[in-house]
């Protein structure tokens, strides 16, 4: 066993195809124990915790909140727009928000974004979608102008997620980029968000700015 360890390192490249099984009695998959992705220019290793006793223990462990407003979601937040598990979030964020072609949104307000978020997402609140300067938020994601106005072809394929099926934060902005023109064949929906995250207990991380200030609490 050492010397797969010694093997895995040596050919770092640490991949999923490379593992003490035993190292990794929870996985995301019979086949796959992690998920290397990129966050904020650094990878990050995505895996289950390992420990099996491990439970929820901060508010994503409520199983009930006030409705209204924070009821439970249908599961397409819009025509045409596709809902995905964390299986699927996990591949866009290897394929399409590597390549430069997706970007997989945390649609929440910036102090819950900042309390923790799943790797690979940028933070646009999603009342950047909702309020008056949508045009302007939709430049930003690869949306030129046109002869006729906005031309959506080169827009990139976005992945929206908020705190949970029982949150409206991604579904407003996803109707909002509809609205505003954006084709809903280019929009995911990861109904889970952050409760169905932690519920399986997959990485998150801090953004930067925030992870001295957590070392600091933790010692």
């Amino acid at each position: 066993m050492n010397f797969l360890r010694f093997f895995c390192a040596c050919a770092l490249f640490l991949s999923s195809s490379c593992y003490a099984e035993d190292d990794y009695p929870v996985g995301i998959t019979k086949d796959k124990p992690f998920v290397n992705v990129l966050h904020q220019g650094s990878e990050v290793q995505v895996k289950r915790i390992q420990d099996t006793q491990n439970r929820l223990v901060d508010d994503f462990a409520k199983t009930s909140r006030p409705c209204p407003p924070f009821c439970i979601h249908p599961m397409q937040a819009a025509p045409n727009v596709d809902t995905i598990g964390e299986l699927e979030l996990l591949d866009f964020v290897n394929n399409k928000v590597k390549s430069g072609k997706g970007l997989l949104i945390d649609a929440r307000m910036p102090k819950f974004f900042n309390s923790e978020t799943i790797p690979g997402s940028v933070n646009i609140p999603f009342v950047l979608f909702t309020g008056d300067n949508a045009d302007k938020v939709v430049k930003l994601l690869g949306v030129k102008e046109g002869k006729n106005g906005l031309d959506y072809s080169n827009a990139k394929e976005l992945c929206l997620y908020c705190n949970g099926p029982w949150c409206d934060q991604s579904p407003r902005a996803i109707k909002a980029l509809i609205k505003a023109g954006y084709p809903a064949e280019k929009l995911k929906y990861y109904r889970g968000g952050m409760q169905l995250w932690k519920i399986f207990s997959l990485t998150t991380v801090l953004p930067k700015p925030n992870i001295k200030q957590a070392k600091e609490e933790a010692k």
